[in-house]
C-alpha cells in the first residue's frame, strides 16, 4: 500500500475518497492516531490522517506525532498538507482567513521530537521548515480561488490543551508571532527529518485571549473554534484537493536534501 501526498487534519478529509483503502500498522514509535485512509484525489494516491482521532479523543500534548510521520514516510509519502486551527495575535489576521506558515517558534515542552535521539547524532537545518515549492502552489491556488489568505506567517505552538492568558497572548505579540497553536510542532520538524516536503495551513478561528481595548472581541473558547473551524472547512477541504492537483510530480525544494550534511557521527550502529 502506497501513496503519493499525505493530508493531516481533521476527520472531515475523509470523506473526500469513496471507498478508502485502510492502514492502520504500528511501526517502531506506536500506532498512528487513527487509520489512515488511502485513496484517489485529483489524479493521485493521497493518504489522509485525522492528528486528533475521528472522535477528537487526543489532545495536542498526547499526540504521537512520530508514529504518525512515520506512517507517511513508510506508505512512500512525498508531501505532507497538514491544516490547523490557529489563533491570530494579530488584529489583520482575521477569523476566517488562512495563513500559510513559513516559521515556526516552539514553546512546547515533553513532547518525543526527533527521530534522532539514539545511535547517532544528527543536526537538521530548521531555518527554512515549510516547503517553498508547496507553500507558492498553495499561494498561487488560493489566489487563483479568491481565498482570504496571507502568504506567510510566524506560528508559536504552545503546549495546550488550555488556551492562553493574557499576559501570555501580549508577550507572543512583542515577540512579533503572527498566530498562535498547539500541533504544528513536532509535526512539521519530524516531516523534515523524513525528507517530506510540509505546507502547513491555518485556519484562524479567534483572537487568542481578545484584542486590548477591543470589547467586543472575545477571548477564545472550543465553541468559538469549533464553529469558525467548521465553517471554513468545505473551503480548505477544495483548496487541499485543488493544491494536490496542481503539484507536480518533480520536487523542486531543498526538503529532498534535508539530511545532507546533517549526520556527524562517522560511523553509525
Amino acid at each position: 500500500m502506497e501513496a503519493d501526498m499525505g493530508v493531516i487534519g481533521g476527520s472531515g478529509f475523509y470523506s473526500m475518497v469513496e471507498k478508502p483503502s485502510l492502514f492502520s500498522d504500528a511501526n517502531l514509535y506506536g500506532k498512528p492516531s487513527e487509520s489512515i485512509a488511502i485513496g484517489d484525489l485529483s489524479g493521485k494516491r493521497v493518504a489522509f490522517l485525522a492528528r486528533h482521532s475521528k472522535e477528537h479523543t487526543i489532545p495536542p500534548h498526547k499526540v504521537n506525532y512520530r508514529a504518525n510521520i512515520e506512517a507517511m514516510n513508510s506508505l512512500g509519502v512525498q508531501r505532507i498538507i497538514a491544516t490547523n486551527a490557529v489563533g491570530s495575535l494579530r488584529e489583520d489576521y482575521a477569523p476566517g482567513e488562512l495563513v500559510l506558515f513559513d516559521q515556526f517558534v516552539n514553546m512546547t515542552h515533553g513532547r518525543h521530537d526527533t527521530f534522532f535521539d539514539e545511535d547517532y547524532v544528527v543536526h537538521v537545518s530548521s531555518a527554512e521548515p515549510y516547503c517553498s515549492q508547496m507553500r507558492s502552489i498553495a499561494a498561487s491556488t488560493a489566489d487563483r480561488m479568491g481565498i482570504r489568505y496571507h502568504k506567510s506567517g510566524t506560528v508559536v505552538v504552545v503546549n495546550g490543551p488550555r488556551f492562553s492568558t493574557k499576559a501570555e497572548s501580549r508577550h507572543y505579540k512583542a515577540q512579533g508571532f503572527d498566530v498562535i497553536n498547539m500541533t504544528q510542532y513536532p509535526e512539521a520538524i519530524l516531516a523534515r527529518e523524513r525528507r517530506i516536503c510540509y505546507l502547513g495551513i491555518g485556519v484562524i478561528t479567534d483572537y487568542d485571549a481578545g484584542i486590548e481595548g477591543r470589547e467586543d472581541v472575545k477571548n477564545v473558547s472550543g465553541k468559538d473554534v469549533e464553529e469558525i473551524f467548521s465553517r471554513s472547512i468545505s473551503t480548505v477541504k477544495e483548496l487541499v484537493s485543488n493544491i494536490i492537483k496542481e503539484t507536480p510530480e518533480n520536487r523542486e525544494c531543498s526538503c529532498a536534501s534535508a539530511l545532507d550534511h546533517a549526520v556527524m557521527t562517522k560511523k553509525q550502529k
